[in-house]
C-alpha cells in the first residue's frame, strides 16, 4: 500500500559543473515510492525530513535549489559524506 502523503526529492551535485545541487526527482505517492527505491536499490543515503522535502519541492526539476537552502542542504550533504566514509575525521594534521 503507498501512502499517498509520502513524498521524496533526489538532488544532485557536483560543485565542478554547478555552484548548488539540483533538483534531479520530485513527486509524492507512488512517484515518491518509486524514488526512494531507486535510492535503496543503488545505495544512495536517504535522510527524511519533511519540512525540507516541503521547501525542494518548490524548486522545478533540474534546477539549483535556491540560495537560502544552502546551508540546511549542506548539513544533508554533510551527513550523506560522512555515511560514505569519504572525508576522515578531522586530526591535528587536517585542521
Amino acid at each position: 500500500m503507498t501512502n499517498k502523503n509520502r513524498s521524496a526529492v533526489s538532488l544532485r551535485y557536483n560543485s565542478r559543473i554547478k555552484k548548488a545541487p539540483l533538483v534531479t526527482a520530485k513527486g509524492s505517492g507512488l512517484i515518491a515510492e518509486k524514488i526512494i527505491a531507486l535510492a535503496k536499490e543503488n545505495n544512495i543515503p536517504i535522510k527524511e525530513d519533511p519540512k525540507l522535502v516541503h521547501l525542494l519541492s518548490q524548486v522545478d526539476l533540474n534546477q539549483e535549489i535556491p540560495a537560502s537552502l544552502y546551508k540546511v542542504v549542506a548539513e544533508l550533504l554533510s551527513f550523506v559524506y560522512k555515511l560514505n566514509n569519504e572525508f576522515p575525521t578531522k586530526t591535528k594534521e587536517t585542521i
